[in-house]
C-alpha cells in the first residue's frame, strides 16, 4: 500500500478550494478520519471531514470572506460546516481533552496533529492526508487498517472511560471493517465496562445499533456482543432467543439478492413478542415508523406454509403487507417449513394488489338498515364472506345476502 492517496474525491474542486483556503498563511488543514481509513481500504468514501489548525472562528471568517457559506454545527466542540458549491464539510480544529466524564468531553484547542489523534477512540481511525494525498499517520494506525484489526488507541479500559458510547462503537466499526476477531484487550475491556452503556442516552444507543446492523454482515460482531455481555446489556430481549437466525438471514441475503435490512437483521434476534417489542421500543425511544414495524411483525401470525395462493390472499388481505413480509423472511431462514414453500408465499406478496371491498355503509343505509352498531356488523359479517368467496361475490350479491 502507497502512503499516498489518489482517488477522484480528494481532486474534487470544492474540496481542493476549502485545503487551499485554510491552508493560507502557514496554517494546515488535512482530511482526516473515515475517508482516509475508507480509501486505504478500498471501500466506498462517503463524507469527508477535514482537521485544521485555525480555530473556528478564523475557520469561519475566512469562509465568509471568500464567499461560501458557514453554519456553526458544533462550535462548542470546535466545528463548523462550510458549504462550498453544494458540498458540505465539516472543519474541526485541532484539540485535546481536558476532562471527560463518559459522556462528554472538555477540549482545548491545539496545533499538534499528534494530540488529535490521540484524542480519537481507535487506531484505524487516527490517519490524516493532505491536498497531495500525503498519509499522515502519527499514532501507527497504518498495520491495524491493513490487517482490518480494531484496536483502541494506547489503553483501551481509558479510552472507554472517556465515552462509553466507545464500546458499541468498537463493535460498529469491527462489523464494518473488520476480519477474525476483534482485539483481545479491546473486547475485555467492553466486558468489564459494559454495565456503564447505562449512562448513555439512549438516542446515541440506537444510532450506533442501527449503524451495526446496517453493516455488510454484522454477524460476527453481533456474536462477540454475545460472548462479552454487550448485547444483553442493550437488547435485553434477545438474551433468551439466541443469534442463531443471523447468518442464515445473511445467507439468504446473498443467495436470494435481497436488499440489505438493518431492521429485519436485528428482528433476526429478537422473540416475536408484541409486549416485548412494544416495551422495546419504549425503553430506547425509537423513531415511531421503527416501532409500528417491530410490533407490526410480532403481531402478525405465521401463515401456513401449504395454503395455496388463494387461502394465502385471504389471510394476506387482512395484514399488514410489511409486517407480512417481515414474517415470511424471517420465517424462511428456519426449518419450520421447506424454504421453496416460504419464499413461494414471498412472491406472491411482491405480486398482490389488495381488492377493494365493495360496500360502504352508506349502502346499508340506503338499504333500509338503521344507523348505529347495526351497520358496523352487517358490514364486518359481509366482507367474511366476501373475502371467503376469495373475493369474488360482487355488489348486487353482498347487498342482496342483507334483504
Amino acid at each position: 500500500m502507497s502512503d499516498k492517496i489518489d482517488q477522484p474525491w480528494l481532486q474534487k474542486p470544492s474540496l481542493q478550494t476549502l485545503l487551499s483556503l485554510l491552508q493560507e498563511g502557514g496554517e494546515e488543514a488535512r482530511v482526516n478520519g473515515g475517508a482516509v481509513r475508507n480509501a486505504i481500504m478500498g471501500m466506498p468514501v462517503n463524507d469527508v471531514d477535514v482537521s485544521t489548525t485555525l480555530v473556528p472562528r478564523d475557520v469561519m471568517l475566512r469562509a465568509k470572506a471568500a464567499g461560501y457559506k458557514v453554519v456553526p454545527t458544533g462550535i462548542e466542540h470546535g466545528t463548523v460546516t462550510v458549504v462550498i458549491d453544494g458540498d458540505a464539510f465539516e472543519v474541526t480544529t485541532l484539540r485535546s481533552d481536558v476532562e471527560t466524564d463518559g459522556r462528554h468531553a472538555k477540549v482545548l484547542y491545539s496545533r499538534d496533529w499528534e494530540l488529535d489523534a490521540r484524542r480519537r477512540d481507535l487506531t484505524m481511525s487516527a490517519l490524516y492526508c493532505d491536498a497531495d494525498g500525503k498519509v499522515y499517520d502519527p499514532l501507527g494506525g497504518m498495520p491495524d487498517v491493513l490487517s482490518k484489526t480494531v484496536r483502541f488507541i494506547d489503553d483501551a479500559e481509558t479510552r472507554i472511560r472517556e465515552d462509553y458510547l466507545r464500546i458499541l462503537r468498537f463493535f460498529r466499526f469491527f462489523a464494518w471493517y473488520g476480519q477474525f476477531r476483534p482485539d483481545a484487550e479491546g473486547l475485555k475491556a467492553c466486558a468489564r465496562l459494559k454495565e456503564e452503556l447505562a449512562s448513555l442516552s439512549v438516542e446515541r444507543i440506537w444510532m450506533e445499533l442501527s449503524k451495526l446492523f446496517a453493516a455488510p454482515d454484522p454477524s460476527r460482531a453481533i456474536l462477540w456482543m454475545r460472548q462479552t455481555g454487550v448485547l444483553t446489556a442493550v437488547l435485553p430481549e434477545s438474551e433468551k432467543w439466541g443469534i442463531d437466525n443471523m447468518q442464515p438471514l445473511m445467507r439468504m441475503e446473498q443467495e436470494h439478492n435481497w436488499a440489505p435490512d438493518s431492521l429485519l437483521r436485528m428482528m433476526s434476534i429478537l422473540p416475536p413478542d408484541p409486549d416485548k417489542m412494544k416495551s422495546l421500543a419504549t425503553r430506547l425511544k425509537l423513531p415511531n415508523k421503527v416501532r409500528d414495524r417491530l410490533v407490526g411483525w410480532a403481531e402478525t401470525p405465521k401463515p401456513d406454509a401449504d395454503w395455496k395462493q388463494p387461502e394465502f390472499e385471504q389471510w394476506l388481505y387482512r395484514q399488514n403487507i410489511q409486517a407480512a413480509e417481515d414474517r415470511l423472511r424471517l420465517s424462511a431462514i428456519v426449518t419450520d417449513a421447506p424454504v421453496k414453500k416460504r419464499l413461494r408465499q414471498l412472491k406472491w406478496v411482491k405480486r398482490f394488489e389488495r381488492p377493494v371491498f365493495p360496500i360502504k355503509g352508506q349502502d346499508l343505509l340506503n338499504q333500509g338498515v338503521q344507523a348505529g352498531p347495526q351497520v358496523s356488523e352487517i358490514m364486518q359479517k359481509l366482507e367474511n364472506d366476501w373475502v371467503e368467496s376469495g373475493f369474488n361475490l360482487s355488489r348486487e350479491d353482498l347487498l342482496a345476502s342483507t334483504d
